[in-house]
């Protein structure tokens, strides 16, 4: 049995398996040696049923006395229950949503669950438990413990997904070991590497992570993965540094006199921050090896007044600017503020999205933009008279070409992907011999060893001031009984003229049918419930995603002249969105969002020298998200929360559901600074002895096929 053979050709799956399987990707036999787990059972932590207690966690060995499938009371949720036995006792298990595992639990079986312990009318039993077929030893108290030297008999436990639990994972990867299917999978790691860092072989570690006999085994197995993950990472980051910069730009010099005049003519003063990343931005444009940097800021941090300025810079010397932005909001946003920047020094300003163009200054008032044809824009870009471009990803259309475009601006870059972001880079220049400088940008809070990670393909430049004034945001989490006194609070902002956002996970109600649907409130059924009982005098808004392009610029021009007071929104108004008299947010269902996301949605009431308010709505009881919650109360900055958030988590991501590419593995590697470096050393050597990875085909090959990494 081969490694590449399919696993619909070797086991028998039913329809729910197969269509789990395909939406977990996993195809071959080797997708399934690969498919690690998520934490281990021990022994020693197994009880008799005798002792269990409510409230706690446990897990007990014992057999399947009967099962079935049943419906819950009153909700009617489909359900598998089933009566485990051992030799003190007897307990129930109950899976909502699973009844399909009732067809799995035999009776007679020997299983081993563990999981919450809970308690109804005075009865104990376990709700949603992992479950896997027992290890075969002896499950009494006294051989348990018998022999201090026996092996741990550690349990892998896999993260389980509808139709495959992870005692199918379990059992099924078991079998794949036994006929030595790993045996038949090549290394791509180098020998001299596994042994400079002690990492075992690919064949010992993929039996040390899904049977190991010690938990040291576990730990070493996952290091290996680990490394091999984050290795993987650098080298496609450095193989993409060393495209890219191969490339010849066009030098875009400046005098200091020129740059300080620059500076100077700010209507606002800039921070040292600002400051210092402009002057990096500068040196770099004067080189003619292309600038592949990356602006940090956190909210609020004046990443636009840095980009306005390399613009400035690129625009004096007869160059064009392409400033690609994720939504139509932001786009018309930028386009007004770089007017703001740019209406003395004479400078033509395009703004193309999939619903509009426009040019600024007006034929008819040097003051005023104006609406034009996509054609017209389309000619003045490729003639070269409108300079500076700033769009959606309309940009990368085949029909928009500069005449020499000389620098490309990315806001929030990693909202694109790779193929977007060389499109615009590549393709949109008529000077065939050069490519642009690049400017990449994001307020997403990141820690400094993802960043190193993720983003090694790019110099990094931060700004972590924020202008003088800024008071921070009063941030508190307001449980159900507490929101009568958040809304009052709400009420004495919008009575001293200041308005306010509410923001909602889900635009309509959730299908009632669906089980599975998060319990959180829709941004559609809010905003009347607001209007009509909690702000009936003032003037609610709504927008959201599904409204169009025009539909949505006006509610935005109407909350952004304040003619609406509240403003009821989805997660569009995360990025950029500026309304600086707005100052207080509520967040509806924060739980559902993640700390990343959460920190976007405060920075929008962080526009102002007003003092700012976040409410944090959430009903939840789990203790981690409880915790996630607290941090953004406690954090003073966006970096200071992306390293908190690093902390906190075991796998998962900054948003709540899995990004980036990156697995939860691999995500625990880049808390370790120390292998982060040690793989970008590695990486690097690699690459400066074999650039093409001939001489190490394997760890090309396991290049090419590895998922692609993003970040949003």
């Amino acid at each position: 049995m081969q490694p590449d053979y399919l696993i619909t050709g070797h086991f028998r799956l039913t329809p729910d398996q197969k269509k789990a399987l395909t939406r977990l990707n996993l195809v071959t036999l080797r997708d399934l040696l690969f498919y690690l787990p998520s934490r281990y059972a021990h022994q020693g932590e197994i009880r008799s049923i005798v002792d269990l207690r409510a409230g706690e966690k446990a897990a007990i060995v014992g057999r399947v006395e009967k099962a079935g499938p049943k419906k819950a009371y009153r909700r009617q949720i489909p359900m598998a229950e089933a009566v485990i036995e051992d030799d003190t006792g007897k307990v129930k298990a109950v899976w909502f949503h699973q009844a399909y595992l009732a067809k799995k639990l035999v009776p007679g079986t020997l299983v081993q669950l563990s999981g919450s312990v809970n308690s109804r009318h005075g009865e104990l039993y376990f709700s949603n438990p992992d479950i896997s077929p027992a290890p075969t030893y002896s499950f009494s108290k006294q051989t348990i413990f018998a022999n201090p030297n026996q092996p741990d008999n550690l349990v892998a436990i896999y993260p389980e997904t509808r139709g495959l639990s992870s005692g199918w994972f379990y059992y099924h990867i078991q079998k794949l070991l036994s006929l030595g299917v790993h045996k038949h999978l090549t290394d791509p790691l180098p020998d001299a590497l596994l042994k400079r860092y002690h990492l075992p072989a690919l064949d010992t570690a993929l039996v040390w992570i899904h049977a190991p006999q010690k938990l040291p085994d576990t730990q070493s197995a996952r290091k290996r993965f680990a490394f091999e993950e984050v290795l993987l990472i650098q080298l496609d980051r450095r193989q993409q540094r060393v495209v890219y910069k191969a490339g010849r730009a066009p030098a875009i010099t400046s005098s200091k006199a020129n740059l300080k005049e620059l500076l100077a003519s700010f209507p606002f003063p800039l921070t040292r921050a600002q400051e210092r990343a402009i002057k990096q931005i500068a040196g770099d444009l004067a080189e003619t090896e292309p600038m592949a940097r990356l602006l940090e800021g956190d909210v609020g941090s004046g990443k636009t007044a840095v980009a306005a300025a390399a613009a400035h810079l690129t625009v004096k010397t007869g160059l064009e600017v392409a400033y690609m932005v994720p939504t139509e909001i932001l786009a018309r946003q930028h386009f007004e503020s770089f007017i703001q920047n740019f209406a003395h020094l004479n400078i033509n300003i395009g703004l193309i999205t999939g619903s509009e163009c426009r040019k600024f200054p007006s034929k008819i008032n040097r003051l005023e933009h104006t609406h034009i044809s996509r054609t017209q824009l389309l000619k003045w870009v490729a003639s070269g008279d409108i300079p500076i471009v700033i769009g959606t990803h309309t940009l990368i259309q085949k029909a928009v070409i500069f005449k020499k475009l000389g620098l490309a601006i990315i806001d929030e870059q990693h909202r694109f992907g790779v193929m977007q972001r060389q499109k615009i880079l590549k393709e949109k220049s008529t000077a065939a011999d050069t490519v642009p400088h690049l400017l990449s940008m994001t307020a997403t809070p990141i820690p400094r060893t993802l960043a190193l990670t993720i983003f090694g393909d790019l110099d990094l430049s931060v700004l972590d001031e924020l202008p003088p004034g800024r008071q921070t945001i009063k941030t508190a989490i307001v449980s159900p009984d507490k929101r009568e006194e958040a809304y009052d609070q709400i009420r004495q902002e919008l009575a001293a003229g200041r308005q306010a956002y509410v923001i909602c996970p889900r635009i309509d109600e959730p299908d009632p049918d669906k089980a599975s649907a998060l319990q959180t409130k829709s941004a559609v059924s809010e905003s009347r419930r607001l209007q009509t009982y909690v702000f009936p005098t003032y003037r609610v808004g709504l927008v959201h995603s599904k409204l169009a392009p025009m539909a949505k610029a006006q509610v935005m021009a109407d909350f952004s002249s304040g003619q609406i007071n509240v403003l009821v929104a989805t997660s569009v108004v995360e990025v950029g969105v500026n309304v600086p008299n707005a100052t207080a947010i509520v967040i509806e269902g924060a739980q559902a969002f993640g700390l990343a996301q959460l920190h976007q949605l405060r920075g929008r009431v962080f526009r102002s020298h007003h003092q700012a308010y976040c409410y944090l709505f959430s009903d939840t009881t789990n203790t981690t998200s409880l915790r996630r919650l607290k941090a953004l109360t406690e954090a003073k900055t966006g970096f200071e929360l992306a390293e908190m958030d690093l902390s906190l988590r075991g796998g998962g991501s900054l948003t709540g559901v899995k990004q980036w590419g990156i697995s939860d593995i691999g995500m625990e590697a880049i808390k370790n600074i120390k292998m982060v470096e040690a793989a970008r050393l590695e990486a690097q050597n690699l690459l400066d002895q074999d650039p093409n990875l001939k001489t190490h085909p394997l760890l090309k090959e396991r290049l090419a096929n590895r998922p692609a990494i993003h970040f949003e």
